[in-house]
């Protein structure tokens, strides 16, 4: 698509000319900060320069460095590839015709990937079905994988959270040239992107930018350095150097990403390798979210999946672990005595896999959100996405709720996940509530209360008591 000229935009760094449809406006590409690589690679971003001209602002930017998902993820999870070294880039989305007195509202969308891996520029992000709905949404590009979270001695920890928030105070900066406001930005992301949403909500310099925040299915734990760093010492050692930026530097990214896959290859989702995980450090993440988050006085949405776990569990996968592995499982844990029969009781009939998913997803993911429910004073709004999608029995598995969220279930990006009849009036739904929660702080239910409510998101929505409460209290923390 070609730029158009009287879709030109100022910025404070240049201007920049983008596309258009009949009632959406789009402005890709735009860098927040130099590419992360030469004399600023594994350093903080850094800003761009002002730029003469008019800079074309019709294509997405280069992705950061990764691979694909291999296995059968592949076939559920997209990728997609730009060559680049431009990697740190936001996305603008914007309504047709003159904005109203002050601006529309901002919704600023974080991808998932478990910190290594996803791209905003990724088909089902789209951000027109927003900008149709009256706001302006941008999405933003980030390090990741050990381009962005590696734990080396000489380097800032946490770059890819340093990204995320660069790119956020680009938002707040120069939004209001593209007709939104600025005093009305919400923060939103799913899974990894989740957790950098709450990361932004506690480092100091981004804390106070957001109105509102929607975190899905977001990891709220931020470990100690040695523990973030465990998946770079066995980079390092598979690699043959020491854990220091020197050292990765001197490597390729490509380096990085073979040694990676080979240390992956063969691992399951319970006896895998480290995982990258967001490290509590003084000048980047001074607290744990799940700790910070209890003070923060923002409104926030915040809701998980029935069915988290089916993502990475095949059904094959579940019927191989007997009822011994899933004992077994517990004890190495730490789980409770008693939870397991708790989770019997919530879920009859479900096999010793289904079990074992469940209490090992609802330990990372649900019972964390709980919990931060249970202990804030500011408005916060759960929700539990419940459809069972047909695809794989992977039911109301993790991020199939996003194409409903972005009002995209019948596109062809969706499909894999969420199969092809997917209930449209599902999608018309939470994606109404979303943006009726960044335009007026309200989903469209009511604020956690002592009564513990819940909106279940199906094919009959409704506001319910917290599903699975006993299941939920028994794994304690």
């Amino acid at each position: 698509m070609r730029a158009d000229a009287s879709l030109t935009i100022t910025t404070s760094r240049g201007k920049v000319a983008g596309s258009a449809t009949a009632d959406v406006a789009r402005y890709l590409g735009i860098p927040y900060a130099l590419p992360p690589f030469g004399e600023h690679r594994f350093a903080l971003p850094q800003p761009v320069p002002a730029w003469e001209g008019v800079r074309d602002a019709t294509a997405f930017g280069p992705t950061t460095p990764q691979d694909p998902y291999f296995g059968e993820l592949s076939a559920l999870l997209g990728t997609i590839e730009i060559p680049g070294d431009d990697i740190l880039t936001v996305n603008v989305w914007t309504p047709a015709g003159e904005p109203p007195p002050g601006g529309w509202p901002v919704m600023v969308w974080y991808h998932g990937g478990a910190l290594e891996r996803g791209a905003a520029a990724l088909p089902g992000y789209d951000g027109t079905s927003f900008a149709r709905s009256g706001v302006v949404f941008v999405s933003v590009g980030h390090r990741v994988g050990a381009e962005g979270f590696s734990v080396l001695e000489g380097a800032p920890r946490n770059l890819g959270l340093a990204d995320a928030a660069a790119g956020l105070q680009w938002v707040q900066r120069e939004i209001p040239a593209f007709g939104g406001d600025a005093a009305r930005i919400t923060v939103f992301g799913e899974s990894a992107g989740g957790a950098l949403v709450a990361a932004l909500l506690c480092r100091p310099d981004t804390a106070g930018i957001p109105r509102a925040a929607v975190i899905q299915s977001g990891p709220l734990d931020a470990s100690s350095p040695e523990n973030a760093g465990r998946v770079t010492k066995a980079l390092a050692k598979a690699l043959g150097v020491p854990a220091t930026r020197a050292a990765f530097a001197a490597l390729t990214p490509r380096q990085l990403l073979d040694a990676r896959r080979r240390m992956a290859e063969g691992s399951t989702a319970i006896s895998g390798t480290p995982g990258y995980q967001l490290a509590v450090d003084a000048e980047s993440l001074p607290v744990s979210p799940a700790e910070g988050l209890r003070s923060v006085t923002i409104p926030i949405v915040i809701g998980t999946n029935t069915d988290e776990y089916r993502l990475w569990l095949t059904p094959a996968e579940l019927a191989a672990i007997s009822p011994l592995k899933l004992r077994l499982a517990l004890i190495a844990t730490k789980v409770r005595r008693g939870a397991l029969g708790a989770y019997r009781a919530a879920l009859p009939g479900a096999s010793a896999g289904e079990l074992l998913g469940q209490i090992v997803t609802d330990r990372l993911l649900r019972a964390p959100a709980v919990r931060l429910a249970r202990a804030r004073t500011a408005p916060t709004f759960v929700y539990e996405f419940a459809w069972r999608s047909p695809v794989r029995e992977l039911w109301a598995a993790h991020a199939v709720e996003i194409a409903f969220v972005f009002d995209g279930v019948r596109t062809d990006s969706a499909a894999p996940l969420v199969g092809d009849a997917p209930p449209q009036a599902l999608a018309d739904r939470m994606h109404r509530d979303w943006v009726s929660f960044a335009r007026d702080l309200d989903p469209g239910w009511r604020a956690w209360a002592a009564d513990e409510p819940v909106m279940r998101f199906d094919v009959d929505s409704a506001e319910v008591p917290l599903p699975r409460a006993a299941a939920i209290d028994a794994l304690g923390g």
